[in-house]
């Protein structure tokens, strides 16, 4: 083998492996970025699981002062057309 042929082989020995290190590594860093992504995944939907808990006790408490405000204005209504006749 020629000369320029085994330093031709040698610099993409290197190169080679100066790239499967860095594969390795971005790899690595990779698998860390899916787990951190999988725990902010959990706590949003920790997040949202208590807010869907608050909507729920907001919306049984207020449906009854919705309804009761709905026949204060039906009885009110009814007494102004009473009392105009």
């Amino acid at each position: 083998m020629s000369p320029a042929a085994e330093i031709l082989v040698i610099i993409l020995s290197i190169f080679l492996t100066f790239f499967l290190i860095l594969g390795i590594v971005l790899t690595i860093y990779l698998i860390n970025l899916t787990r951190q992504i999988r725990e902010v995944t959990k706590s949003a939907g920790r997040t949202v699981d208590n807010m869907e808990s608050i909507v729920e006790k907001i919306s049984n408490f207020t449906s009854p002062l919705i309804v009761a405000g709905m026949i204060t204005k039906f009885i009110k209504k009814f007494k102004k057309d009473k009392e105009e006749k």
